[in-house]
């Protein structure tokens, strides 16, 4: 057997020490140099985009820039994807860096909105001068004593408070836009601070379409449509165009107003914008800032559920509300991926009327599966599944319900944006279905080819389930 010799270990500490002091010293180094460049950046939009923010600005960007420094009222429409929020989030973390006590105000539609756009500027954070600032989801706290902070969409929330800095990110999406829109002009009053007023474009009948349009509104403006935005000059390449224009496929409306920054919308749409838009849930409308369920938290309250079924084409989407003093609130919005597998969609359904206590009903849509899809939910467990068939009077019938609900103001949702499955928001998807009379004065419903209603029937069989289902009287069901 191999004898082992034990190596004595020596304490050196004159070389520790050296080694120590070393490497405190490259890091003072380190510091001096990414302090000078910081400094380097006053001033300098351009510099401080590509020092601090990590990015590569593009002439659009700069010439935002240029538009914010030198004016107190600006309304931005930029395309999707071309990095409006981050553009906006970065000039004026660099004007809360150089300009100390500073306070920045961040509103939107929802809390949830701005708190997003607090994420984006902390990232940027973590590049400066760290020592004595503060990151919080709400707030963004600087060594030099300026804030920025997220605020829900309620004018009572900022009354009394006094900021140099606001900006209003889809000011077109933000219920009672004028009240919000005085409150903000108090808060600048005693500064002559500045307010940015960004959005995709909407409905006409709202304050950003005058900021953006009418004389009486002193704004200077800067918009551009997608073409300005394909690389090199952007970040959109041409596949990613033609992949969402194939998405919107007919729907030029929305293209319009996604792509070109456009106002625009169809005379024969169901819903038109300024009713979906007067139903995002605040504080002001319904005593709260809207929300998401967690679907991973339990909750009890009386729900109802909406299920359209779909496995390559469309979409399977499914719609939960919360009744609650007589108005119905959205509270969980789930597109499933394709290719949809129906055990999958069974399994999160289970999952979910376990967690949250059970469905007082669930109206699904099995025009194409059948009533055979039905007995698979009450295999699986899930109570209270209903099926619809989807003739012309029945569809008919529950658009017609969700629009009466809507117009009395007795549903609320979310300003809801997504990425995946696909890119979208929630008013968007609500807006894409149209109506036609047709010679029996009886209602068709349809949407443009390329297209997709899933989100939209989702959302009217949630607010079905919380009605009986009669036989149809067709002529009932007649217009005019």
């Amino acid at each position: 057997m191999r004898e082992r010799h034990k190596v004595a270990l020596t304490w050196r500490a004159p070389e520790v020490f050296a080694q120590r002091a070393g490497l405190q010293e490259e890091i003072k180094n380190l510091r001096r140099i990414k302090s000078e460049k910081i400094k380097a950046t006053r001033g300098d939009p351009s510099k401080f985009l590509v020092e601090v923010c990590k990015l590569q600005p593009y002439n659009y960007q700069l010439d935002l820039a240029e538009l914010y420094r030198k004016n107190q009222f600006l309304a931005v429409r930029w395309p999707r994807q071309t990095g409006k929020s981050t553009s906006i989030g970065a000039f004026l973390l660099q004007d809360a860096w150089e300009n100390p006590n500073f306070n920045i105000a961040f509103i939107g539609p929802s809390w949830r909105q701005t708190k997003n756009n607090i994420s984006i500027v902390s990232r940027f954070c973590h590049n400066l001068q760290t020592q004595g600032m503060h990151l919080q989801k709400t707030r963004i706290s600087l060594p030099n004593g300026s804030n920025i902070e997220a605020f829900p969409n309620n004018p009572d929330t900022i009354r009394g408070r006094t900021f140099h800095r606001v900006w209003w990110d889809e000011a077109n999406f933000t219920q009672n836009d004028q009240d919000l829109y005085d409150a903000i002009l108090f808060t600048l009053g005693t500064t002559n601070g500045k307010l940015v007023a960004s959005s995709t474009p909407f409905n006409t009948d709202s304050l950003f379409w005058k900021m953006c349009n009418h004389e009486d509104y002193h704004f200077a403006r800067h918009h551009f449509t997608w073409e300005k935005a394909i690389a090199p000059n952007g970040p959109l390449s041409q596949s990613m165009i033609d992949l969402i224009k194939s998405q919107f496929g007919e729907d030029q409306a929305h293209w319009r107003r996604e792509m070109e920054a456009e106002w625009s919308q169809d005379e024969d749409v169901w819903l038109p914008q300024s009713l979906i838009a007067s139903c995002i849930g605040t504080i002001k409308n319904c005593g709260e800032d809207l929300q998401p369920w967690n679907p991973d938290k339990g909750y009890e309250a009386e729900l109802f559920a909406g299920l359209d079924l779909a496995q390559v084409r469309d979409y399977t989407v499914l719609s939960v509300f919360q009744r609650q003093n007589n108005t119905l609130r959205l509270r969980h919005l789930k597109i499933f991926s394709q290719p949809t597998k129906y055990a999958h969609v069974l399994g999160y359904v289970k999952t979910l009327q376990d967690r949250w206590n059970g469905f007082q009903k669930i109206r699904v849509d099995i025009t194409r599966e059948g009533p055979s899809f039905i007995s698979d939910m009450e295999a699986a467990g899930i109570k209270n599944a209903e099926g619809v068939n989807f003739s012309l009077p029945r569809k008919s019938e529950i658009a017609s319900l969700l629009k009466q609900r809507l117009n009395n103001g007795q549903i609320f949702y979310p300003h809801l944006t997504f990425d995946k499955p696909y890119p979208n928001d929630l008013c968007s998807e609500l807006n894409v279905e149209r109506y036609e009379l047709r010679k029996d004065a009886t209602l068709t419903l349809n949407h443009p080819n390329g297209t997709h209603d899933d989100v939209f029937w989702s959302v009217a069989l949630g607010v079905y389930a919380t009605v009986d289902m009669k036989e149809i009287d067709l002529d009932a069901m007649r217009f005019g």
